[in-house]
């Protein structure tokens, strides 16, 4: 199965960028799109961006455009999250999450990252 292991998060200052990375393994040519999400405890888990696998097509929520970016690296099977600008309201627990088994579905999770703003 894809296993999807995220790296990268820590604590920042306001104002500052962080880029956080999702290795996939495994059966990667299985993967229609993969993307990030972030969840705040006790909250709903928040949709961030998404990526075509096969063509490389991303997309941003709006919440998040302009200071985030999606982005992948070919040669080692990395899609990354460019963060611009944090804020203390984008303190969360990141996770990279990927469609496998059916279109439209995130099967596939990673363990997630925690991701700390501070003002």
């Amino acid at each position: 199965q894809v296993q999807l292991i995220e790296t990268g998060g820590g604590l920042v200052q306001a104002g500052a960028s962080l880029r956080l990375s999702c290795a996939a393994s495994g059966p990667i040519n299985s993967i229609h799109v993969i993307g990030w999400f972030r969840q705040v405890a006790g909250k709903e888990r928040e949709w961030l961006a998404g990526l075509v696998w096969s063509g490389g097509s991303t997309f941003h929520s709006d919440s998040v455009k302009g200071r985030f970016t999606m982005s992948r690296e070919h040669a080692d099977n990395t899609v990354y999250l460019q963060m611009n600008n944090l804020n203390p309201e984008d303190t969360a627990v990141y996770y990279c999450a990927a469609q496998v088994k059916r279109v439209g579905t995130y099967d596939s999770w990673g363990q997630g990252t925690q991701v700390t703003v501070a003002s």
